[in-house]
């Protein structure tokens, strides 16, 4: 499934639609193979695979792989076979009185033949999850990955055929030119993770066939401090959630605004925990990543050269080495408003760190900019915690903590317009993947039926009275 012409994308989307009512019909049993099918080859046959390749697509450590990727991948599958049994059941709903007579109930339908486009930074975590709900709701699937890391698509695509039928899941490689061929299908409905610029290009071409969409995005994640947080326990979590993935995660903390009291003692802090985990040489640490690209490199660079032009602070790191796309773990404070750092979302091993006088101006910062992906606050005060909640709006929040509510299978996980449409994870990722269908059945006799036409004095008299009281 590797090389496609835009005629073979044609016959592949004609072979999963053709097929869709077939796998549409699966069983519970049906279905939870799959699964298992695909936990297997996560789990234990290509493991080792999987590492080897993150290794040289991101220098990403095994430790990270097996939390962030693998570990991932089986906790979206095992919920998934946990609850798949009662998720595929009829969901009975109540019916009113004034239909007395009849029944009410929802199926999760499967939505068709679906479009999966996964990003490069997670590629194996942000492929084979959402293909998790897929498969769990019924449909088919063709998988599009980025070509920013080929190992990871190589791979996946090796275990994609060898799982499926090209009929049922197929991944086709290739840059965006083959992106372009895919969206012109009509696709049932599409998933798609990555950038905002790119979501609108997608929303775009899935208006075109009225197909519905998941859209996982990202933009600027504030992480908001107050003067009651525990700040040594706040600087310890924030600068492993920046420096995860080498920064290039979407639910990172993009930017620290926070109280100028005590950022002193922030920054001093920031500096130990980057020293405990990544030593005073990270470009030789074994724990730390590098970025995925040269044009990301650049763009990165960049940001850090217009930083140094309008005379920032750089309180740790700045130091970068193209030949190995490395970017030390960076702080940087008294930016100006007008600064990339504070526009763009950095994805990367950077973080601006922004004072504020009062929590109002910090509440003000945020809502200027688009809604995010994630907002998280590190406080002790509930007045203050609860203040920043219901004044702003975000797709998720983390209170004393970064990151980990995407772990929680129980919640659901995307943004909100520009940070995103839609919603994944657990029951959220089937539903996203299936259309709620409203089946009423009527079982004997129902009151509608007195109120049916010829209209007469009688029957305006029964309206008013189904109006009033049912």
């Amino acid at each position: 499934m590797n090389n496609h012409s835009g005629n073979n994308f044609s016959e592949l989307f004609l072979k999963q639609q053709k097929n869709q009512y077939i796998i549409g019909n699966t069983t519970y049993k049906e279905r939870l193979k799959k699964l298992n099918a695909l936990q297997d080859a996560i789990a234990n046959k290509y493991r080792t695979q999987i590492q080897e390749a993150l290794q040289k697509d991101l220098g990403k450590p095994v430790v990270e792989t097996e939390l962030t990727e693998i570990y991932a991948i089986i906790g979206d599958i095992k919920y998934a076979k946990k609850h798949l049994r009662q998720w595929m059941k009829k969901q009975r709903v109540d019916t009113p009185l004034s239909m007395l007579g009849s029944s009410s109930y929802i199926i999760y339908e499967p939505k068709g033949v679906c479009l999966i486009m996964s990003p490069w930074n997670f590629p194996f975590n942000l492929t084979f999850s959402p293909l998790v709900s897929a498969i769990a709701a019924g449909n088919t699937a063709i998988i599009k990955p980025s070509d920013m890391t080929p190992n990871s698509s190589a791979l996946m695509a090796k275990i994609v055929s060898d799982l499926f039928g090209a009929e049922e899941v197929a991944l086709v490689q290739g840059e965006v030119e083959v992106s372009t061929e895919l969206l012109k299908l009509p696709f049932n409905h599409i998933f798609f993770t990555g950038s905002p610029q790119v979501g609108k290009i997608i929303m775009e071409a899935a208006s075109k066939h009225l197909a519905s969409v998941t859209l996982e995005l990202g933009g600027k994640s504030p992480t908001l401090i107050d003067k009651t947080a525990n700040i040594d326990k706040a600087a310890k979590k924030i600068m492993w959630a920046r420096f995860l993935n080498c920064g290039q995660v979407c639910v990172a903390p993009d930017y620290v605004l926070i109280d100028e009291n005590i950022k002193p003692q922030f920054i001093a802090l920031c500096k130990k925990w980057l020293k405990v985990f990544f030593t005073d040489n990270p470009k030789a640490s074994d724990s730390f990543g590098r970025i995925v690209s040269d044009k990301h490199f650049d763009r990165l660079s960049g940001y850090l050269e217009n930083a140094k032009a309008l005379n920032a602070t750089f309180e740790v790191g700045g130091e970068t080495e193209r030949t190995s796309k490395y970017i030390e773990p960076t702080l940087i404070s008294d930016l100006k408003l007008e600064s990339e750092l504070l526009e763009e979302e950095i994805f990367g091993p950077i973080l601006p760190i922004i004072t504020y006088e009062h929590l109002d101006e910090a509440i003000a910062f945020v809502n200027s900019k688009p809604r995010p992906l994630a907002l998280y606050v590190y406080s002790k005060n509930k007045v203050n915690t609860n203040k920043i909640i219901n004044n702003t709006r975000a797709g998720g929040t983390c209170i004393n903590n970064c990151i980990i509510h995407y772990a929680n299978h129980n919640l659901p996980f995307g943004g909100v317009n520009n940070s995103g449409i839609g919603k994944s994870h657990g029951f959220y990722g089937f539903k996203a993947f299936s259309n709620a269908r409203a089946v009423l059945k009527q079982h004997t006799f129902g009151v509608t039926g007195l109120l049916l036409p010829p209209y007469s004095g009688f029957k305006e008299t029964l309206a008013r009275l189904t109006v009033k009281w049912f």
